[in-house]
């Protein structure tokens, strides 16, 4: 009997659709137990019709809107857990046993078991060989984002540069010539350096048997001189570097010292035999160099002028440039060498302090860093087409270009790090470079034959170019910015001849 009353009492538990008699009061129960007491509690208190007693009931059996007894004045946040933000590794203690274990037997023998059973049990024991465990190891593959998961940075980061700051990277350059000059009867020759621009702003152009001098400030022209035989020809003109001496080379061996102002020579100074084809000056030295391969060195202040004398090269020297600081002379002949010597030794056979001879053409185009008083820039003629540079203090040649053209002459802007050169066949144009990237930035092409020689104006913005189509043309190629310029001028120091009082 007892057996049946326990069937009973346990199917009585299990069942699930009869009422809990222990259990706490639903919530709902609680709410119709509190709403019928305040109910009947106002029925006694006042009086009220049959419509109004309904309708108040039936608003006070409605569930309020906020739980009773609840705060509501100040809102209560969940407290944030501690040290939830932080990243705790979690490292293998089996392998840290076994980092200790490897770094114990370091210095143990090694034992001359085999290395392949070695492997083979460390595989079995530890499912993985211990010569390769690593001492901490982070293993599986990184959690993938879910899908449609996106970066708040994304957008930031993502985004173009505004209108506002998109600079202008390269300036503009034309591709036209600012403005052209005839030149008749220039003579088309490789060797010679027929044009030269002045410190204060006048072109000197060799044409013939005559030099002619262009102001760009009043672009008045003026002859300045003619040789007095109809055989001889002007070889080349170089000016002071205060811009109120002209030097001129002749076919016949003379070097001719001009005052521009006064417009009459200074005087004749006759120490080569043949034609003298290119000039520079080093304050009061000027130097010569001859279709000999001598290079004279002149004071101009004293009567014995011929004050020193280079003998290097075997045949026509053809460039010749005085480096920006006066220590160095750079010349290149026709014997596809380049000699750089060291100052003026006067009354002592001087050597040559480098010679370069990877040139395999004539050596005219030689041009010096302004910004880097040791390199030196050389061009080769048409069987050698490229362009070196050469640091003067260790004799490397740091930086080749191959141009596949004739180069001419070179020169160094002294607003941007660039170079440009002028090339003859096949090319006949200018070309400006990066330096020291040496990436082509523009091609100026118009010349009609291939471009003798350039110079470049006093303030460094305009390149003027001479070729055998007898025009000389001015390039705008180095202008700088305005504000740039102002500065420019506003630094620059205006500094009195030198050689003045001491010409004769």
């Amino acid at each position: 009997m007892a057996h049946f009353e326990f069937e009973n009492d346990l199917q009585n538990i299990l069942k699930l659709d009869m009422p809990i008699t222990n259990a706490p009061m639903a919530r709902w129960q609680r709410k119709a137990s509190s709403t019928s007491g305040a109910g009947q509690g106002s029925l006694n208190s006042s009086s009220v019709s049959p419509g109004k007693s309904m309708s108040r009931s039936l608003s006070l059996s409605k569930t309020p809107a906020k739980t009773p007894g609840r705060n509501t004045s100040k809102a209560q946040n969940t407290p944030s857990k501690a040290g939830g933000d932080r990243y705790i590794p979690h490292r293998n203690p089996k392998q840290m046993d076994v980092a200790s274990f490897l770094m114990s037997k370091e210095n143990e023998p090694v034992e001359s078991s085999s290395s392949g059973n070695q492997k083979a049990w460390s595989v079995n024991l530890n499912g993985y060989d211990v010569e390769d465990v690593k001492i901490l190891h982070l293993g599986g593959n990184p959690m993938n984002a879910p899908e449609g998961y996106q970066k708040n940075l994304k957008v930031l980061y993502s985004q173009g540069a505004t209108p506002a700051s998109n600079k202008k990277t390269s300036r503009y350059i034309s591709s036209v010539p600012d403005r052209i000059l005839d030149a008749p009867d220039l003579r088309n020759d490789f060797y010679l350096n027929l044009i030269d621009w002045s410190s204060q702003n006048v072109m000197a152009v060799a044409l013939h048997n005559s030099v002619y001098l262009w102001n760009a400030s009043t672009c008045e022209i003026t002859q300045l001189m003619k040789l007095e035989n109809e055989e001889d020809y002007i070889t080349c003109v170089s000016w002071v570097k205060e811009g109120n001496f002209l030097a001129i080379g002749t076919s016949d061996g003379k070097v001719q010292l001009w005052d521009v102002d006064s417009q009459k020579r200074l005087r004749s100074m006759a120490s080569h035999t043949v034609r003298v084809g290119c000039l520079s000056w080093n304050n009061h030295i000027l130097s010569s160099g001859s279709r000999s391969g001598h290079i004279h060195h002149h004071d101009v202040r004293v009567a014995n002028h011929h004050v020193a004398t280079l003998a290097g090269h075997s045949q026509e020297v053809c460039g010749l440039e005085w480096s920006p600081d006066g220590k160095y002379l750079a010349s290149g002949g026709n014997d596809n060498l380049v000699y750089v010597w060291q100052g003026v030794q006067e009354g002592t056979t001087q050597s040559a302090l480098h010679t370069f001879n990877l040139h395999r053409g004539a050596v005219k185009a030689v041009a010096w860093c302004p910004w880097q008083p040791t390199t030196l820039a050389t061009g080769g003629g048409t069987s050698d087409q490229h362009i070196r540079i050469w640091n003067v203090n260790s004799g490397a040649c740091f930086l080749y270009k191959d141009v596949q053209s004739q180069v001419t002459s070179l020169a160094f802007s002294s607003n941007y790090k660039e170079l440009i050169s002028s090339h003859g066949d096949p090319l006949d144009s200018l070309i400006i470079w990066k330096y020291p990237a040496m990436t082509k930035v523009t091609e100026l092409a118009g010349h009609q034959g291939r471009v003798l020689t350039m110079t470049l104006s006093p303030d460094g913005s305009t390149v003027a170019s001479i070729a055998a189509d007898e025009t000389v043309r001015l390039w705008k190629c180095f202008e700088l910015d305005p504000l740039k310029k102002k500065a420019k001028e506003r630094t620059a120091k205006s500094t009195g001849s030198i050689i003045h009082h001491g010409i004769r």
